[in-house]
């Protein structure tokens, strides 16, 4: 029996130490959030096709993308990475850096074959990727 009031005490710890973190995250949109210890999830809604890679949307529900890729053979996922994580310059807009991160800190961690999909970016902050998508969404 003591074995489970064990697990059951570092349950409720847990748990107590969750709080502070969400009442932080309360400015946030729900569409990013923090994933200890040191990375942050985008739920992202991808428009693949497209004659340029954008952000479109930025609200609670996800990151509107539309990315200048076809939807097949991971072309459009490929893409999507690479402008989130777009290190380099845009041609068109040579001031315009999406997140800023090398290319192997973003992965897709989920729906890697639908248009709603879960981005990985590891080693940032949930500050530090909000600032960025705000400042790209508003200079579009």
């Amino acid at each position: 029996m003591s074995p489970n009031k064990k697990g059951k005490s570092k349950g409720k710890s847990a748990e107590s130490t969750q709080s502070p973190a969400d009442v932080n995250t309360n400015k946030f949109p729900s569409c990013i959030r923090f994933v200890p210890p040191s990375s942050v999830a985008i739920t992202i809604h991808a428009k693949p096709g497209s004659k340029l890679a954008t952000i479109t949307d930025f609200n609670d529900d996800a990151l509107g993308v539309q990315i200048d890729a076809p939807a097949k053979d991971g072309e459009a996922n490929a893409a999507l990475l690479d402008y989130i994580s777009s290190m380099q310059p845009d041609r068109e807009n040579p001031m315009l850096q999406v997140i800023g991160v090398k290319r192997r800190q973003v992965s897709i961690g989920s729906g890697s074959k639908s248009r709603d999909k879960i981005v990985i970016v590891e080693e940032v902050t949930l500050q530090s990727v909000f600032d960025a998508l705000d400042r790209v969404s508003k200079s579009h």
